[in-house]
């Protein structure tokens, strides 16, 4: 019998997460003032996980990884988790300055400031990391503000509700 690999321990306890939390969401109170249950948004981003954990199970069942040695100098230390120390620092900043930017400029900065950053450092991306942003940003809050109802939080610098 083959030893259980991390990717299949990972998946397994997201699973348990998942099963955790759906149950968790069915005890969400009702609310008379929506236009839909307070549970539908939880429930749904649940079960896309739940989706994407029973995916990478399998995935580690049928495929299992190849353990990788390191021997780069950089990648040892804090260096091995630069991305996501990075990512974490940017949205730390992101919550930080949403009373003053609001939800869409806020999140504009922080979706171009994490492909700059993460992305290839050449300068000749940035517009396009700057299309990407304000493209998909701008999508994801025309979406909940026209589509859903919802009102995102508007910063000092620009107003819209």
């Amino acid at each position: 019998m083959a030893r259980l690999n991390r990717d299949t321990l990972i998946a397994l306890l997201l699973l348990v997460f998942c099963g955790v939390m759906i149950s968790a969401s069915l005890e969400i109170e009702e609310t008379n003032y929506g236009t839909m249950q307070s549970s539908v948004w939880p429930q749904v981003v649940l079960g896309v996980l739940t989706v994407f954990c029973l995916a990478m199970l399998g995935q580690s069942v049928l495929k299992p990884s190849v353990v990788k040695t390191e021997n780069g100098a950089g990648s040892g230390g804090l260096g091995r988790y630069r991305n996501a120390i990075t990512v974490y620092v940017l949205f730390f900043l992101f919550l930080v300055t949403l009373p003053y930017l609001g939800m869409l400029l806020g999140g504009i900065g922080f979706v171009f400031l994490a492909l700059t950053l993460l992305g290839e450092p050449e300068l000749k991306r940035v517009p396009l990391h700057l299309a990407v942003a304000i493209g998909t940003v701008g999508l994801m809050w025309s979406i909940f503000t026209f589509g859903l109802g919802v009102l995102l939080p508007d910063g000092e610098l620009l107003q819209l509700n």
